[in-house]
């Protein structure tokens, strides 16, 4: 039995001192100008989906939860945002190329009808996150509207830059 108090003690300690290594959980500065809102015609029932389902990792508009102060979940979690964000940022989404943002509206697409999206780890806490059929099809349906007014905003462009 004292080992067991003894193992018991160890781990208290433990959990205590690593609560001293805290993540950076910082929301940077959004520029209006650079958000996808600005920079796309996104509907709101497309805007309601993102902001419901996929803000939290990709934009600079994170909403930290009580648990995100308690490591090592603290760890996990400042590191997905972290991972999120440099792999699409809606608060950056002008900053993107426009070959770029075309493929990253194509694996928005492709994320969310394959399942992979919002991830299942994310869903566990935040079960108001998940995506319906409907949802998919709002963002799917989107996702190539977009791409196709881009296509023509670019044969414009190009057209233009002729005469």
């Amino acid at each position: 039995m004292k080992i067991l108090k003894w193992i018991g003690i160890g781990i208290i300690v433990i959990l205590a001192c690593i609560q001293v290594v805290r993540p950076d959980r910082t929301n940077p500065a959004v520029d209006r100008g650079k958000t996808m809102q600005a920079n796309a015609q996104v509907p709101p029932e497309v805007q309601a989906i993102f902001e419901r389902s996929c803000y939290d990792c990709h934009s600079n508009q994170t909403k930290w939860p009580w648990y995100t102060n308690v490591a090592p979940v603290s760890w996990f979690v400042a590191d997905h945002v972290k991972d999120g964000r440099e792999e699409l940022s809606f608060s950056e989404w002008g900053a993107y190329p426009p070959k770029k943002a075309d493929h990253k509206l194509e694996e928005i697409c492709e994320m969310v009808e394959k399942g992979e999206m919002p991830l299942e780890s994310y869903l566990i806490l935040h079960s108001g996150a998940k995506l319906s059929e409907q949802d998919k099809q709002t963002l799917c349906n989107w996702t190539k509207a977009e791409r196709a007014r881009m296509a023509v905003a670019k044969l414009d462009h190009e057209n233009n830059d002729d005469k």
